[in-house]
């Protein structure tokens, strides 16, 4: 595909824009894909695999932002407990199951389940303190996490990873519920470590999606993720330092309500769009 002729200057500026704010919002609880990616479809040319290249140009000009989100949020990673790091390893693999599905299976299979996962997830973390709390009275307070409650949120983080790999949308809420388990700190230390878990997820999702386009299975918009990846880390790296200021109810506040417009939002797209 020639990018020279991939859509106008006014597509490409609103194509800027979208991905500025969704670097903003992945950074904060994720969800900038339901921005990028009508904005590419409606401005790539039309075609059979249009679907699949705005899929794989969102990945990987989304990427970098993720990036500089983990990097930027590294200091609320301090003093996590060695077994954290595990988390990684069901995110890899989820993530890279989930994008090899992209290239067999048709992105609307997800449609109808998008919403309703969205949805639990908000739920699931708007409710997660006081599922903490009685969780802590039973297990003595001591905010010890037990193998079975590890083995059980490496699974879902693995189904996270296979979801996010395949299509993504609200992986961050999706993430920041399933970490909620684990007890790991405040709203500031969970959203640390989905910043890192979405990283190596859509790392692998773009590795292969880039390898793909050069072998000829599908195709990239190499121009458009360009201007993606830039616009998006401003907006990243501004969002990270902005987050952090903010006091940890308010910022979990700011995650459930993106959390229940993203549910919406797909709700609409489903029953109305």
């Amino acid at each position: 595909m020639s990018d020279g002729a991939e859509g106008s200057f006014t597509g490409l500026a609103v194509l800027a824009v979208a991905s500025l704010v969704a670097g903003a919002v992945n950074a904060i609880a994720g969800g900038g894909t339901i921005l990028t990616f009508p904005v590419l479809t409606a401005i790539l040319p039309v075609d059979a695999a249009r679907l699949v290249t705005a899929n794989a140009t969102s990945t990987i000009g989304l990427w970098p932002a993720a990036l500089v989100s983990a990097w930027s949020s590294r200091g609320s990673r301090e003093g996590l407990p060695s077994w954290a790091r595990w988390l990684v390893v069901p995110s890899l693999v989820g993530g890279m199951i989930g994008t090899l599905l992209v290239l067999c299976l048709p992105p609307a299979w997800f449609d109808g389940l998008v919403p309703w996962l969205i949805l639990s997830a908000a739920v699931l973390f708007s409710i997660q303190p006081s599922v903490a709390a009685r969780a802590a009275s039973r297990d003595g307070g001591d905010g010890s996490t037990t193998t079975a409650r590890l083995l059980l949120t490496c699974g879902l983080q693995l189904l996270v990873g296979i979801y996010g790999g395949y299509f993504g949308a609200g992986i961050g809420i999706l993430m920041l519920a399933v970490l909620a388990l684990l007890g790991l700190g405040d709203i500031h230390r969970l959203n640390a470590v989905k910043n890192v878990l979405a990283t190596a997820i859509n790392g692998v999702a773009a590795v292969v999606f880039a390898a793909g386009s050069f072998v000829g299975s599908h195709d990239v918009a190499w121009g458009h993720a360009g201007v993606m990846a830039v616009a998006a880390m401003i907006g990243s790296l501004g969002a990270t330092h902005v987050s952090r200021r903010l006091a940890p109810a308010v910022m979990r506040k700011m995650v459930a309500i993106i959390g229940f417009g993203l549910a919406g939002y797909y709700f609409w797209r489903q029953w109305f769009a």
